[in-house]
């Protein structure tokens, strides 16, 4: 039992250099940065255009929903790359629990479709 919380020693000097020499990097640039302040450095820069209105108006809900979706899709497509590359060794089990995994993605997809979430006004 000691070995075992002896080996995890290793990690957790790691982890304390890691924050460490962020924390450190932070601090010293923060204290050794230049420091020149004034009025246009200060203002908003978007871009080369001016900043034109309140910046708090609010959004429709419909672009955080299609931003959430396309992740969601887009991240359960990646699934199917390590599943095609090792399909072979997978057999038909793998096969099974892939068509499984689609039916569910196609089933989300079709009540998104019928919520018409992905429609605008």
């Amino acid at each position: 039992m000691q070995s075992d919380q002896l080996s995890y020693i290793p990690i957790l000097m790691q982890s304390l250099l890691a924050v460490g020499f962020v924390v450190g990097t932070i601090l010293v640039s923060g204290k050794l940065g230049p420091k020149r302040k004034s009025a246009t450095k200060g203002k908003n820069f978007e871009c080369g255009i001016e900043s034109v209105g309140n910046a708090r108006i609010p959004f429709s809900v419909k672009y955080f929903l299609v931003a959430i979706l396309f992740v969601l899709f887009d991240i359960e497509v990646i699934f199917l790359y390590p599943w095609a590359v090792n399909f072979k060794e997978l057999g038909l089990e793998g096969m099974v629990k892939m068509v499984v995994f689609m039916t569910l993605l196609l089933i989300g997809f079709f009540y998104i479709i019928k919520k018409k979430a992905l429609e605008w006004e």
